[in-house]
């Protein structure tokens, strides 16, 4: 979830009634609720150290109580204050929580359980940022100063915002659950067909939509080929109708590039991964291979894309990670 969500529940969790237990709880919870993204400074090394790192280990239960503890060192430390260590940490603990149940939520996956299992985990219930949870939470944030400006007006006492706060929180958990049935709406809708082009489908999945919970990206994977869809998760679908992406077949090129340590990962973190194999270039003598994710996008353009370069007897020249990579190997 992106970082703007995870603070506004931080100081949803604060004005709920969180905050009174301990001083600079507010800074507390906001620092806790985002500490387990302190991976991200791995993209200093490259976007695919990055891709590496994100997700890890600071987002695994057993990082979890570290993670707690290094926001209650950093609120400590930032606020100039000592804290009630033992409540300071329990509740960072609950605002770290809240992050890893949020991305759990998302279609990117967690891995809850490392060391012990590296396997990605996903609800596919949330996209990377959901407009309408991110609208009510800034809503519950600025009610309370639109509150006190009404109140000052007529003279009347104004209220803490722990109301809107509970009620902003009290509404992800119902609209995740909303979420949760019209997914497996959705989810039903693709398990239940036929895909006579495709053969039985290897796996499929129904994205979330950012804005509007009642439509959905499903992807079913054949043998050698994708469909891609518009799912109505209260209506019926066509599953003749969606866009068909016929992959690369398996040759001695597409081994030759999977083989490196980029494709290895990418291969990894990929739930429909989709190759592409370019003609080869009469003049430089090279063929271009692409491995993309299609939960990011189509082929190419995913930002979970890796390219590599590969002369006439399939040895690998170079290889890069992103859409823009090695863009003069065509």
């Amino acid at each position: 979830m992106d970082n703007l969500t995870h603070t506004l529940v931080g100081v949803a969790l604060s004005r709920s009634g969180l905050g009174k237990y301990c001083p600079r709880a507010g800074l507390l919870l906001i620092i806790a609720a985002n500490i387990p993204d302190i991976d991200m400074v791995s993209m200093i090394q490259g976007q695919l150290r990055g891709l590496e790192i994100h997700r890890g280990y600071t987002h695994s239960l057993i990082g979890l109580p570290f993670m707690a503890a290094l926001a209650v060192a950093l609120t400590a430390l930032f606020g100039w204050r000592k804290l009630p260590w033992r409540v300071a940490w329990l509740i960072a603990c609950v605002g770290v929580g809240t992050h890893l149940l949020l991305d759990w939520s998302m279609s990117y996956g967690i891995r809850l359980f490392l060391p012990f299992s590296s396997r990605w985990l996903y609800l596919d219930l949330f996209s990377l940022t959901d407009w309408v949870m991110l609208a009510v939470l800034l809503l519950a944030l600025a009610a309370p100063f639109l509150n006190r400006l009404v109140s000052e007006e007529i003279g009347d006492r104004s209220g803490s915002g722990r109301g809107f706060a509970l009620a902003a929180l009290l509404f992800i958990v119902v609209y995740g659950g909303v979420r949760g049935v019209l997914h497996q709406r959705a989810l039903s809708q693709l398990q239940s067909r036929v895909y006579a082009d495709l053969g039985p489908p290897l796996q499929l999945a129904a994205l979330p939509n950012s804005l509007n919970p009642f439509s959905w990206t499903g992807i079913v994977q054949g043998e050698h080929a994708y469909r891609l869809y518009t799912v109505p998760a209260l209506g019926q679908f066509d599953p003749t109708a969606g866009a068909i992406l016929y992959q690369s077949p398996w040759n001695p090129a597409l081994q030759a590039a999977s083989d490196t340590a980029p494709f290895r990962y990418v291969l990894y973190f990929s739930r429909f991964p989709y190759w592409k194999k370019d003609p080869i270039s009469s003049e430089e003598q090279l063929q271009l291979i692409t491995l993309s994710d299609l939960r990011y996008g189509s082929p190419g353009e995913s930002f979970v894309t890796v390219k590599a370069l590969l002369d006439l007897q399939n040895r690998v020249q170079d290889v890069g990670f992103g859409p823009g990579a090695l863009t003069s190997g065509r």
